[in-house]
């Protein structure tokens, strides 16, 4: 049984998530500041972490900041009660693999939580079937290692910015749409909110490419989506 930590500092939400949760067939464990659940990471090592913004102690977006710095890449679910673009793109960058806005529905997280599950398993199991090189002009992406080099220079990314960058490099030369997009990289539908592409996309092309203006890897095929290609000569 997957087991999945709820840090959240407000009690009637943790009863809620944990009662649907372990519902749906989860083992939950539950931390109501931030400082704890960081510590709770460390000693249960959950499959998946819902994470509130806002927390006392240490808040969500030190702690998955920090998990990140470790090289520690447990799927997180980030709460946040205000619907602020800001928070969410921040979140985002800082490691987190999707957020909801405070009030959600119970169905809805349980869904987010299958969903996220369901794509780092698919992940994993890549990453162990496969020692592939992928390469691209001075791009080269190893899955199972999930390193990205331009040139011999390391390239940092997020998780969801080495998944989405993977799924382009495997699909080099082709169009994909934005819904293709999200499907394959975050394994569900945002409910037709395509901009979730447009932020990692624009953050990928600020490392990758020496000129944002004219990007050279990431091509946007207006009122469809986007296709990687390399130099010429590449």
């Amino acid at each position: 049984m997957e087991k999945i930590l709820v840090v959240d500092d407000e009690v009637p939400i943790v009863t809620l998530l944990q009662f649907n949760l372990e519902a749906a067939g989860y083992v939950v464990v539950t931390a109501l500041d931030g400082q704890y659940g960081y510590e709770l990471v460390k000693k249960e090592r959950p499959d998946l972490i819902i994470l509130d913004l806002m927390l006392p102690g240490m808040d969500g977006m030190e702690f998955c900041k920090r998990l990140r710095q470790e090289n520690d890449h447990t799927p997180i679910l980030m709460l946040t009660a205000r619907d602020d673009e800001l928070d969410k793109i921040l979140g985002l960058e800082l490691g987190a693999d999707d957020y909801l806005t405070k009030p959600f529905s119970p169905r809805e997280v349980v869904a987010r939580v299958k969903a996220i599950l369901r794509r780092a398993r698919r992940t994993a199991q890549e990453g162990s079937e496969e020692a592939e090189r992928l390469a691209v002009g001075e791009l080269v992406l190893y899955p199972e290692k999930r390193e990205v080099y331009k040139g011999t220079e390391p390239v940092e990314l997020t998780p969801k910015e080495f998944d989405l960058l993977c799924y382009l490099m495997r699909h080099r030369g082709k169009v994909l749409t934005r819904d293709q997009l999200l499907n394959a990289v975050w394994n569900y539908d945002y409910v037709g909110d395509s901009r979730i592409v447009d932020v990692h996309i624009s953050h990928l092309r600020e490392k990758i490419e020496d000129d944002t203006k004219r990007p050279v890897y990431i091509k946007t095929v207006r009122g469809i989506g986007y296709k990687l290609e390399g130099p010429k000569n590449g």
